[in-house]
């Protein structure tokens, strides 16, 4: 199958009206440890007329060997990136969607402490739902965009400095964890996973509410 390459294509149009685009994209909603991680990148006029990386892609679409180089240029290419967190206690305490509003308020304030401005920003959130304007204290303008990851490069690359940052994350707490193979799996519902909970039960870095031995997997 073809894998079609992200374009400036929207960001060129959206920029003829705003004078920035702030883009977010998530990664983590549905593991069963450890954080959900929403990434942001910054793109201006003069960054649209810049090429894109090669091989720049949703990271879904990325091979987890090529993904730390591939984020490494989407991060030299836009303007600024950042990623934003929040804990699986706090996905436990406020439900997944609180949790990815506070992650992607705390993407958008990294940016922003890197000299981004909301003033005349747009944000693009990839899918279908707006969950960040509700959290950020601060007024946003916000547009969803449907697959906004696969086809607009600028979220393209908020995806894979987010992927790449948490799975570092995950590959972290497996050092303390080894039982669960979070180097391997990343928290996500592998047979691996789902065995380890059964064997040794849930630690401080799961999501209680999710941690489900026989759910089903999930990759």
């Amino acid at each position: 199958m073809t894998v079609v390459a992200p374009t400036l294509r929207l960001e060129r149009k959206l920029l003829a009206e705003f004078d920035l685009i702030i883009s977010l994209d998530e990664v983590g909603r549905g593991a069963l440890a450890g954080p959900v991680a929403v990434g942001a990148s910054v793109m201006d006029a003069a960054g649209c007329r810049r090429r894109v990386p090669e091989g720049l892609r949703d990271s879904k679409l990325v091979t987890e060997k090529r993904r730390p180089d591939v984020a490494a240029r989407a991060a030299a290419w836009v303007q600024a990136s950042g990623v934003g967190w929040a804990s699986a206690a706090e996905v436990d305490d406020g439900g997944i969607m609180r949790a990815l509003g506070l992650a992607a308020s705390r993407a958008i304030d990294a940016v922003v402490a890197l000299g981004a401005s909301l003033d005349g920003a747009l944000v693009i959130l990839d899918g279908n739902y707006d969950y960040v304007s509700r959290v950020h204290s601060a007024p946003l303008q916000v547009r969803s965009v449907i697959k906004g990851d696969r086809d607009c490069a600028s979220v393209s690359a908020a995806s894979v400095i987010a992927k790449v940052a948490r799975d570092d994350h995950m590959s972290a707490l497996h050092v303390d964890h080894p039982a669960y193979q979070w180097d391997r799996n990343k928290g996500y519902a592998s047979l691996e996973h789902r065995a380890a909970i059964r064997e040794a039960g849930l630690s401080p870095f799961h999501r209680a509410s999710w941690a489900i031995a026989d759910a089903p997997t999930l990759f």
